[in-house]
């Protein structure tokens, strides 16, 4: 039976055999059919130029290279989505990970299943900010000196553009969708990240900082994402 994930190259880096054949298999299972499996970072990312995939799994403990400078060096290519797969489960490991840009941090062991829901959100995630399936095409956003064309999922300061993963822009998203409306870390939780409020508190104020440092023109003095101290934040938009 065919699957709507068929179209999606999953990449394995992992030098675990016995995790990558249980991902192989359920992620088969689930409807993924392009999978593909590197045992160390150098063959992770030769792999990654030659298939160049749709997502990536990537262990951080690897054996050759830390599985954070395979992130870095996968960045130089692609904004896809990088989920990091770890024994790792001390807060600043995980906090390291998304301040890098990771898009999720599964602490092992984890169900497989688990695993392939976690891609299939992100890559439907992804693919719609990409190819816009949304009825406004070329809708562009504009506020100051930041465009954000919806169709092509590109933002730009100052006529450059920016740096975003798809998990930033997702929440950037959010907040420019619910303008001038507190929105608390709960419901940016639920909507963003698609899972409970408990363990992303830190990480949700992550993302917000780095949102800041790319949009705002003085990041301490945020003129757009605002804190709303005790609440959440809120997106300013004053019609401009």
């Amino acid at each position: 039976m065919n699957s709507i994930f068929d179209k999606f190259k999953v990449l394995i880096i992992d030098d675990e055999e016995d995790i990558t054949d249980i991902l192989d298999t359920v992620l088969k299972r689930e409807g993924f059919s392009n999978i593909f499996i590197a045992n160390n970072g150098k063959d992770g990312i030769d792999l990654f130029k030659k298939v160049n995939p749709d997502i990536v799994l990537l262990d951080i403990m690897l054996p050759d290279i830390s599985g954070y400078d395979v992130f870095n060096e996968l960045r130089k290519y692609s904004k896809l989505p990088i989920l990091f797969i770890s024994a790792k489960t001390e807060e600043v490991d995980r906090l390291l990970g998304f301040a890098i840009g990771a898009d999720d941090y599964i602490t092992k062991p984890f169900s497989a299943k688990e695993v392939a829901f976690r891609l299939k959100a992100r890559l439907k995630t992804f693919d719609n900010i990409v190819t816009n399936k949304s009825i406004n095409e070329n809708k562009i956003i504009k506020f100051g000196d930041v465009e954000i064309n919806e169709e092509t999922g590109e933002v730009y300061k100052g006529g450059e553009i920016l740096d975003f993963t798809a998990k930033e822009l997702k929440l950037l998203m959010y907040l420019i969708n619910n303008p001038n409306r507190i929105i608390s870390k709960e419901m940016i939780c639920n909507e963003v990240w698609g899972e409970d409020f408990f363990g992303y508190d830190n990480t949700i104020t992550v993302h917000i900082r780095r949102l800041r440092k790319k949009i705002e023109d003085n990041p301490s003095k945020p003129k757009y994402i605002t804190t709303v101290i005790g609440l959440g934040y809120k997106f300013v938009m004053k019609g401009e």
